[in-house]
């Protein structure tokens, strides 16, 4: 089973993902985000709160990255990353569905 950070990293090289609070909310808002991440260690908790509201409100899964720095890692960025939205999944497609299945 592979981590949440390879499903990110796989969607970066093979598809397209959005990085920050700002966009997230924006491809949540607009229908074209596939796959929200956000990071456990965001702080303060208060500015990614709205962002599972809003999954839940458009049908989209939300998943939890325990660590920033990693999830900046895995989206390509040399700084913490809040949050990710997978735009397109590219071949991290067949990671989500291997685990929705198991669900």
């Amino acid at each position: 089973m592979s981590s949440i950070y390879e499903t990110v990293e796989k969607a970066r090289k093979t598809g397209k993902i959005e990085k920050g609070i700002n966009e997230v909310t924006k491809s949540i808002e607009r229908g074209t985000a596939k796959l929200v991440v956000i990071a456990k260690d965001t702080s303060p908790p208060e500015i990614i709160m709205h962002i599972p509201i809003l999954c839940k409100e458009k049908n989209i899964p939300c998943e939890e990255a325990d660590n920033k720095e990693k999830l900046g890692i895995a989206a390509g960025i040399k700084v913490p990353c809040s949050s990710i939205a997978v735009i397109n999944l590219g071949d991290a497609e067949l990671i989500r569905k291997a685990k929705k299945e198991k669900e």
